[in-house]
């Protein structure tokens, strides 16, 4: 895939976040070849909304999700500054893209993760996280779920379906709780729909953000101070309906509520 073909990719997908457009397929000739390329068109779109990246998501970080999304890797999309936002949220659910809500922890840098030669460790990515947050992921698609929908790279170079992340009140002390185990929930309007823990789904929220750190800094891209990085599903995928709440309640350590008009 020339450059041509990445700038052409890039303009198309920026005009489709600008406009809140989703369109069905793309030319055969525009879906990159690999997720690298596909990784440089996403950075590209970023250049071309000139929008400040006010965090990352990371998803697919064990087996079973990454072969829901049809990868053999975890992988990760840009969040646009004016999408990082405190609960409670109410949206139009006539206005999104194919709207997807999920359960993640989220976490925000206290200091800059720049790029390095030397891997990342959890305990340094750790060292660098001001907070601890429960949330929610609304993940968008510029394209229509139907059957021209195409391979994973052009998803990648759409920053991997990312939309909002909704964020809550800081987790009190959460270096030293047991993360891990606590048990979260998805409900919508009051029933519960799915449940889900950090240690089935990613092992420690930390885990995932080492991975984002080193993945971001092979590519001589950094994470910064003050970016919040919703690092991957708890409890799976549901499809919203307009009048629905959801609410993403992580017991002792907060919820997040989501409502679609």
């Amino acid at each position: 895939m020339d450059l041509t073909a990445q700038r052409e990719l890039a303009r198309l997908l920026a005009d489709l976040r600008r406009a809140a457009r989703q369109q069905s397929g793309l030319d055969p000739r525009l879906v990159p070849p690999d997720k690298d390329t596909a990784y440089r068109v996403a950075a590209r779109v970023a250049e071309e909304l000139g929008w400040d990246v006010g965090g990352w998501k990371i998803a697919a970080m064990k087996a079973e999700m990454q072969a829901a999304l049809r990868t053999d890797s975890p992988i990760y999309g840009r969040v646009f500054a004016p999408f990082v936002k405190a609960t409670p949220v109410t949206v139009a659910h006539a206005t999104l893209l194919s709207p997807i809500p999920e359960v993640e922890y989220q976490a925000r840098l206290g200091r800059d993760l720049p790029p390095r030669d030397r891997p990342y460790t959890i305990a340094e990515v750790t060292d660098a996280v001001a907070s601890l947050h429960p949330g929610l992921e609304l993940a968008e698609c510029r394209f229509v779920h139907d059957q021209a929908f195409p391979p994973l790279p052009a998803i990648l170079a759409d920053g991997a379906g990312s939309g909002t992340i909704i964020y809550g009140p800081a987790i009190e002390g959460w270096r030293d709780r047991d993360v891990p185990a606590q048990e979260a929930t998805l409900s919508c309007d009051g029933t519960v729909r799915r449940r889900g823990t950090a240690a089935a789904a990613l092992d420690h929220p930390m885990a995932p953000l080492a991975w984002l750190a080193n993945e971001l800094s092979r590519t001589g891209v950094g994470l910064k101070a003050g970016q919040t990085v919703s690092t991957g599903t708890l409890t799976g995928m549901l499809a919203p309906r307009a009048g629905q709440t959801y609410v993403a309640d992580f017991g002792p350590f907060g919820s997040v509520t989501l409502t679609f008009t």
